[in-house]
């Protein structure tokens, strides 16, 4: 019997989702980072065995949103709650007892009819004496399929979370071929990138007010070689001076970094280039939301 079916990733902002949907497919295809909010749409991870075909969704953590932007993102990850076969409902270790947020979307989870797993996340970040605390403390919340603790960092946990996940799902056909494991296209995957790397270099509130747009995506024939020209928005002229810094020396680091992590993942050589430009309170535009493909 071959099973296969949609699993959505909820929690909330940097609990590891994206962290988690890597080490579930062995691939980088949702970027990360150590701020939270970083996961803006919802990107599928396709895990393909023997006998299961299971898609991941890797979702926007569910926060209070202070802008459109951020309506879109909440409204994203909540709208897969019903629309997949199992959920994995993400929470950390560290946290002694739920928080409002883990609170929140567990009474949001008792309205589906949709079998959610419990994932407690980053063990390794507490004594071994505490984690059964943790799961008593959060198995309380709601009535789950599973309770499973991992370290999705250290890739501790990670073949259960697919053993039970596997158990739940119905029986069903292959939904992509073995060769895909994404559904993003590459112009999407090197636009995250690029706002990886923002978010790894750039300090405070600048990198959440930046949105990346792919103008131009050529490959060369015959020259295993990409070119690709990227607008970075930002809100204010002096967000704009911080990407850009002293005589280009962080917009040339952000564009290295990831020009190199394009070159692992589209398995060719990449020509960039990136223009910095200020489209004031862009995150409550339409236009321009729906211009990067938040729509």
């Amino acid at each position: 019997m071959f099973k296969s079916g949609f699993v959505s990733i909820i929690g909330r902002p940097n609990v590891g989702k994206s962290t988690l949907t890597n080490k579930l497919i062995g691939e980088k295809i949702s970027i990360i980072s150590s701020k939270p909010q970083t996961t803006r749409n919802a990107i599928k991870a396709i895990i393909n065995t023997d006998h299961s075909q299971i898609v991941i969704i890797d979702t926007p953590g569910i926060h209070k949103p202070k802008n459109k932007l951020g309506e879109y993102m909440v409204k994203l990850a909540e709208s897969t709650l019903n629309e997949v076969d199992v959920i994995l409902f993400l929470v950390e270790a560290t946290d002694e007892k739920p928080g409002t947020g883990d609170l929140h979307i567990a009474e949001q989870l008792k309205t589906v009819k949709t079998p959610v797993i419990l994932v407690i996340n980053k063990i390794d970040l507490v004594k071994k004496e505490l984690i059964l605390q943790r799961i008593s403390e959060f198995s309380q919340l709601m009535d789950f399929k599973a309770v499973i603790p991992i370290s999705a960092l250290n890739d501790e946990g990670t073949d259960i979370v697919i053993s039970e996940i596997t158990k739940l799902l119905p029986e069903g056909p292959k939904y992509f071929p073995e060769d895909i494991i994404t559904d993003q296209p590459e112009k999407m995957l090197a636009a995250e990138l690029i706002r990886e790397k923002i978010l790894e270099l750039v300090m405070d509130e600048v990198p959440h007010g930046t949105g990346v747009e792919i103008i131009s995506y050529k490959e060369r024939e015959g020259k295993n070689m990409i070119d690709i020209e990227a607008n970075i928005y930002c809100e204010r002229d002096t967000h704009k001076g911080i990407l850009i810094g002293k005589e280009g020396a962080m917009l040339k680091k952000i564009g290295t970094l990831a020009r190199i992590e394009m070159e692992n993942l589209l398995g060719a050589r990449v020509f960039l280039k990136l223009w910095v430009k200020v489209k004031p309170d862009w995150r409550n535009s339409e236009n321009v939301l729906r211009t990067l493909g938040y729509k």
